[in-house]
């Protein structure tokens, strides 16, 4: 519960147009600092966990053992994780570009669900909780690779969970 409140609290700081992306390139040890703040390791932390429910909790956790062994007293870079990972899915799955997505845009998508009959259509666009005229800038450009996981009646009880990667505006 109380992690549930901090990821609460980070996606409304997240939200506003003055908000920044997890990564991007600085220039001075001020803007190193900056960049470690709640915003940070909370978004941080939660994209970490929707990876790992995408992947499958074996799959994360050999990518991880596998950065850990090749990256051993070493320093590195988050590309460096997501090529780790990536050796571990064999190609099935580009994580680094999925995961750019998330780490260089700020903000996070709104996903709206439309039903008709049986067909499920999906749309994403960039959650605004409160637009800042001063701050304001279009957004529209935003495109995240969207992991999606949901269940239907077909559910066998032993294989419920499906997948769909939402990597355009609609799908």
């Amino acid at each position: 519960e109380d992690f549930l409140n901090l990821i609460f609290k980070a996606m409304m700081r997240d939200s506003f147009n003055s908000s920044r992306p997890v990564s991007s390139a600085v220039q001075s040890s001020e803007q190193i600092e900056e960049m470690f703040d709640t915003l940070s390791y909370i978004k941080g932390a939660s994209l970490l966990l929707m990876l790992k429910h995408y992947l499958t909790k074996d799959v994360f956790q050999a990518g991880i053992e596998v950065y850990l062994d090749n990256h051993n007293y070493r320093t590195a870079q988050s590309d460096d994780l997501w090529d780790s990972i990536n050796e571990i899915t064999n190609g099935t799955l580009d994580v680094k570009k999925m995961m750019k997505t998330w780490i260089v845009h700020k903000g996070f998508p709104l996903v709206t669900v439309v039903r008709k009959g049986k067909t499920i259509s999906v749309q994403q666009e960039k959650f605004f909780y409160c637009v800042e005229p001063e701050n304001w800038t279009s957004d529209a450009s935003y495109l995240w690779h969207i992991p999606l996981t949901y269940i239907t009646n077909r559910c066998n009880f032993t294989h419920c969970t499906n997948a769909y990667l939402l990597d355009q505006k609609s799908g």
